[in-house]
């Protein structure tokens, strides 16, 4: 066997493979053996002729075409390894000559894992941020769960800023409906902003059972892009006010909200866990910071396979998550006003950055014989069996080896990022 290699790209390969008579005359042995298996001969249980004499009942056009299917296979593994290199999917084979016990000429070409080069990872000068809580945060906190346990009463009232109302509006554009422009029954804090400019200001003054119009105008900048900067006309139904009380925060508010004998006791709480929220966010984003740092001072390219697989897992990603609140993704790009071409050039750009990532992290777990040993992969699948004990599909999933396997590659992800952090510690 001859192979000739031809780098199309850092991520393209292409290797012409040319096999001789005695290539082909293995393959044959064996494309004979299996024919003969369906071969039936007087004095012989079907199969069990010797395979000199079943050849002679065999079609030669079916001999050739299974010897050269046998040898491309064949041919195809030992020429990527010979060459040092590693396909990410199936070679794609186009056969340029074949003359039968003679010779065969066939191109496999197929992406491949591009070889990668880490850059210095101990210096990458990446900073953390400090964990910090302010007292605004912790007085956002307090609001939040105040108006948790807020009073809320049906009054015959003019609406007010602070009230809380019950509406039916239907928004319109040249006179006609737009998708996501009206509701019914729908519950709105008066001074949330949870509307555009305009529309909880107009509710003001009104009262139960009023019906009315807002003619509004969307902000140049709103993020659904045909409706940016359009004038509107809401319909509106006042069905109910509601005077909202919300409790003094004091003392006795801080014993209503759990163990604690004082306000100063609550806020205490408070802070330790947005400083431990934080500290969990500063530290996600530190080792992301580290990640995109190593791979700027590496070298590695994203192959366009594993780009685009990246890429669906990001769409399945929205559409999982658009369809659990009763859309398509369809609808999504109607809500954030994107045009699926526009979307998928942005999204191909995070899936390449991620595919990158991977690709870098993967070659220094190697190169620093980072791994995960089986024992501690069958204790985190034994703490998931614990967690998903009442689902029996997710218990089912955890057997197959597939995603045993999958959860060892995050594992050892996860212990390589914690050995780029120790690595960049001062």
């Amino acid at each position: 066997m001859k192979t000739t290699v031809k780098n199309l790209s850092d991520t393209k390969v292409e290797i012409k493979i040319v096999l001789d008579k005695d290539d082909l005359k293995d393959a044959k042995k064996k494309a004979v053996k299996r024919l003969s298996e369906e071969v039936k001969l007087p004095g012989f249980r079907k199969g069990k002729a010797p395979a000199n004499m079943a050849e002679k009942q065999l079609n030669p056009n079916d001999v050739a075409q299974v010897t050269l299917d046998i040898a491309v296979r064949t041919a195809i593994p030992k020429a990527f390894t010979d060459a040092k290199k590693n396909p990410l999917v199936i070679p794609e084979v186009s056969v340029t000559k074949y003359v039968p016990d003679e010779t065969a000429e066939f191109i496999a070409a197929a992406d491949i894992l591009p070889e990668v080069k880490i850059g210095d990872f101990k210096k990458l000068g990446v900073k953390k941020q400090k964990v910090e809580v302010k007292d605004t945060d912790i007085k956002d906190v307090l609001e939040n769960v105040a108006k948790a346990y807020a009073e809320k009463k049906a009054a015959k009232k003019k609406a007010a800023m602070g009230d809380e109302v019950i509406i039916d509006f239907t928004g319109k554009k040249d006179g006609k409906s737009f998708d996501g422009g009206s509701a019914h029954d729908f519950t709105l804090g008066l001074g949330s902003h949870q509307f555009i400019p305009g529309f909880e200001e107009g509710i003001v003054g009104h009262e139960p059972g009023d019906k009315f119009d807002l003619n509004l105008t969307f902000p140049k900048d709103y993020h659904a892009k045909e409706m940016a900067g359009k004038k509107v006309v809401f319909e509106v139904l006042l069905k109910q006010v509601n005077e909202v009380k919300t409790p003094k925060i004091d003392d006795a508010f801080a014993k209503k909200c759990g163990p604690f004998k004082k306000l100063d006791d609550l806020k205490a709480d408070i802070k330790k866990n947005l400083e431990a929220q934080n500290e969990h966010k500063i530290e996600e984003k530190y080792k992301d910071d580290l990640v995109n740092a190593l791979v700027s001072k590496s070298t590695v390219s994203a192959p366009e396979v594993l780009i685009n697989d990246q890429l669906r897992f990001i769409k399945d990603d929205i559409t999982r998550n658009a369809a659990a609140q009763g859309l398509s993704f369809e609808d999504y790009l109607k809500q954030t006003g994107q045009k699926e071409e526009d979307w998928t050039k942005e999204a191909k750009k995070i899936a390449e950055a991620r595919v990158k990532a991977s690709l870098v992290l993967q070659i220094l777990a190697r190169d620093q014989k980072i791994e995960v040993p089986d024992e501690e992969v069958s204790a985190k699948i034994a703490e998931l069996q614990d967690v998903y004990k009442k689902s029996p599909e997710a218990l089912k999933n955890l057997k197959d080896p597939r995603v045993r396997q999958d959860l060892k590659n995050r594992m050892t992800i996860e212990k390589t990022l914690d050995f780029l952090v120790k690595a960049n510690e001062k």
